[in-house]
């Protein structure tokens, strides 16, 4: 922040109140200089609000009306993926043409213009040949609104050509 009325020789004080002051976020009274002395979680709260004012430093009264400042918290990729449900298991029709077969699913999920994070869980299930055999489902805290921070993509690593997933929706089939 910086008044109209400071002409740089430290008659003009600068005061910070709101969510945070004075823990949070801190100014320089003398500069009008705003800063944060920690790291901010979006996760925990998404945004700040906080008022600065100029004032006379030997009058105490007011140079300018208070502004107001609305700290929107930007997200970054700091959740890993995680199963909503689980375990995981399948059943299937009695005296079927059934195979005992083992399923590892990878979470991946894309950062932009960063590496990859993933969470992998193994299943292991008897299925009939052609078939859906399950659906997963993952959720993620990022905000979803923000890039692809919260963007869940489905794979498998192991069981493929016989095991197939859907990358969007998690539905697995089994091929065989």
């Amino acid at each position: 922040m910086h008044s109209n009325s400071d002409k740089g020789d430290g008659s003009v004080k600068y005061i910070l109140t709101g969510e945070g002051a004075g823990t949070i976020f801190i100014i320089d009274d003398t500069t009008g200089d705003i800063h944060s002395t920690k790291s901010l979680d979006r996760e925990k709260k998404t945004h700040y609000v906080l008022h600065a004012q100029a004032i006379d430093r030997r009058t105490n009264k007011p140079l300018e009306p208070e502004s107001e400042f609305i700290i929107k918290v930007q997200d970054i990729n700091d959740n890993a993926p995680k199963f909503t449900d689980g375990p995981y298991i399948v059943t299937v029709p009695e005296m079927s043409d059934m195979v005992r077969y083992s399923l590892q699913v990878s979470l991946l999920l894309v950062r932009e213009k960063t590496r990859v994070r993933s969470c992998q869980v193994k299943f292991v299930f008897l299925a009939i040949t052609g078939t859906s055999v399950l659906q997963v489902t993952a959720t993620d805290a990022d905000d979803p609104t923000y890039g692809n921070s919260a963007r869940v993509v489905y794979s498998i690593l192991q069981g493929q050509p016989y095991f197939s997933v859907d990358p969007k929706t998690g539905k697995s089939a089994f091929f065989f």
